[in-house]
């Protein structure tokens, strides 16, 4: 039984994977990691934005040049050997844009249920996200594309794993 929850949960996965990719349209699962990551977090190097898009700094580098050229991203100086980069005003209205058209679509997944029935789901996410919480390093690569705005502090299942991980005294180190 366990393994066509978790076959399901696959499915789910996929699904969701499927509305996130549409809803970014043009722009690649990394460029819409890396503009969300500057929309909420501020500026940031492409070393930094690679680690959280989970790819390798060259590749970072080449997903950070097509956002510049796009016009909605640009450097902001230089910092020692690194260039700090951040949203340009083109930059902050795509990336709003393009998180309230993610959030639409998995919205809709939820429309078959009822309050009593979301408000399950949402304790049982916040148990299996907490759960698989690892670091900070991880919240940081799993919640590349939440909307922070909404998922933050306390709300924020992972974000408050992490930092009971932290915790001094408690016996647990960070990656």
């Amino acid at each position: 039984m366990h393994m066509l929850i978790a076959s399901k949960l696959g499915a789910l996965a996929v699904l969701v994977g499927d509305l996130s990719r549409t809803a970014a349209g043009e722009l690649s699962a990394s460029a819409t990691a890396m503009l969300f990551t500057l929309h909420y977090h501020g500026e940031a190097t492409a070393s930094d934005l690679a680690t959280v898009a989970g790819i390798t700094q060259p590749t970072a580098v080449r997903v950070v040049g097509g956002l510049v050229e796009r016009g909605l991203v640009e450097r902001a100086g230089r910092l020692g050997r690194s260039a700090p980069l951040r949203l340009t005003a083109s930059g902050i209205r795509a990336a709003g844009a393009l998180q309230a058209a993610r959030l639409a679509a998995l919205h809709r997944l939820l429309d078959p249920l009822g309050g009593d029935d979301r408000a399950v789901l949402e304790r049982l996410l916040d148990r299996m996200l907490a759960g698989a919480t690892t670091s900070r390093r991880f919240a940081r690569t799993v919640c590349r594309q939440c909307d922070h705005t909404l998922c933050d502090g306390p709300a924020c299942p992972v974000g408050s794993r992490a930092t009971a991980i932290e915790s001094p005294g408690n016996g647990e180190a960070e990656e």
